[in-house]
């Protein structure tokens, strides 16, 4: 009676969000979450059919592997043998199942076990699959549970079909950066505070991510580590295919000169030197910036360039920061918090501009924010939980920083 209970209690959450969001990633990934909690299982992920290459790719997934630039051919492996088939199906032991694929989850921070995965069968045909991976608690999956995720998987496919979304997953980003299994441990009186419990993520060339995460739960400090102030315990952190896991103090300057832009909550400018000025000191540190000037007019203030800082607002101070970022023309630009100081008006306007250079310069651009509004923006929304990656989201219809409301 109780099971009864709990199921139809998720029944009717993902009921409420399927019919309730406005948002279809929103109603989807949060009807995902509910399904996996009320599992208690380690991971799950909604992948969904490109009818235009015939690959699957998963639109969000929950747990310690990133999936996210994974595509599977439709028809093979579990999730392109449900969505080839329509049929369910639920594996006892991942590793004696001749049609289990292991490369999905397991190459990225998993080891499957067990599984459910369901398809998403619309009025017309099959547009993808729900996938369901490890009990927490070792045990196998039951019908019962088979049933609710098959429920959860026929609400999905008909609000998809309702709302006419059309899936077009573009093309495999290229990997700029990887995190593997990485942990970081800080003493703490006589033993160690773990902070990060096996981190794995791929951040791509070109792309807007964002971190979310409540206070404490590892995301500034792996943003550190990504950009080379503070070191991993364990693990490894890759950019562009080279080891930075343990790098010298040589390559520690360099890198931190030759790929890495910073824009923090505290502009960090030096009050003694005008904007351009700001901008140029840093572009002096490389051998091939981009002119000060040209910054400075890519962020919209060349009206204002030999201002001090003083003489600005704080608005156009982060927009001076941003500047002072891209003149290094950094591979990757980490931006913690860099709106927690403003007020919303100043906030959309530094937000316009890291929307600009992510969409018109090529950049890269990861963003730490306790700001769930701003995860709209985003081509992926990566939720961090415990030190543990909890959920990667990718954002189908990205919305303009100018649509954003708080």
């Amino acid at each position: 009676m109780a099971e009864e209970k709990r199921f139809a209690k998720a029944t009717w959450q993902i009921m409420e969000q399927l019919l309730e969001v406005e948002s279809l990633d929103d109603a989807l990934s949060g009807s995902l979450e509910i399904i996996v909690n009320t599992l208690n299982s380690e991971a799950g992920a909604i992948w969904l059919l490109d009818p235009k290459t015939d690959r699957l790719s998963p639109l969000f997934h929950m747990g310690p592997a990133d999936v996210s630039n994974i595509t599977v051919e439709n028809g093979l492996g579990i999730e392109g043998i449900v969505t080839k088939t329509g049929k369910s199906v639920m594996v006892a032991d991942a590793a004696s199942d001749a049609r289990f694929d292991g490369t999905v989850f397991d190459d990225n921070g998993l080891v499957t076990k067990t599984m459910i995965c369901v398809p998403l069968n619309n009025l017309h045909d099959v547009i993808g699959c729900v996938q369901i991976v490890n009990k927490k608690d070792g045990s196998l999956y039951d019908e019962e549970e088979l049933q609710l995720c098959e429920r959860m998987a026929a609400l999905a496919a008909i609000t998809i079909d309702e709302k006419g979304l059309i899936v077009d997953l573009g093309e495999q980003k290229e990997v700029l950066a990887t995190l593997k299994n990485v942990t970081k441990e800080f003493p703490s009186g006589d033993g160690v505070l773990k902070v990060l419990k096996g981190i794995n993520l791929d951040i791509y060339k070109n792309e807007f991510v964002v971190v979310l995460g409540e206070s404490g739960c590892g995301k500034s400090t792996m943003m550190n580590i990504v950009g080379g102030m503070d070191f991993l315990t364990d693990g490894t952190l890759t950019i562009e295919g080279k080891d930075f896991s343990h790098p010298t103090d040589a390559e520690l300057t360099k890198y931190r000169r030759e790929y890495i832009g910073f824009i923090f909550q505290a502009y960090n400018l030096m009050p003694n030197l005008t904007a351009l000025e700001n901008v140029q000191f840093i572009a002096e540190l490389v051998k091939d910036p981009m002119d000060a000037a040209e910054a400075i007019d890519k962020v919209g203030l060349s009206a204002r360039a030999n201002n001090y800082p003083g003489q600005m607002s704080g608005g156009q101070q982060q927009r001076v920061s941003i500047a002072r970022a891209i003149v290094k023309k950094p591979k990757l630009i980490l931006a913690d918090e860099p709106t927690a100081a403003l007020d919303y008006t100043t906030s959309i306007e530094v937000l316009s501009v890291i929307e600009d250079i992510v969409k018109n310069q090529g950049a890269t651009v990861m963003m730490v924010t306790h700001n769930v509004e701003i995860a709209k923006m985003a081509d992926r929304v990566v939720k961090v939980r415990g030190g543990r990656i909890a959920s990667i989201k990718k954002n189908l219809h990205p919305v303009h920083a100018e649509e954003l409301v708080w």
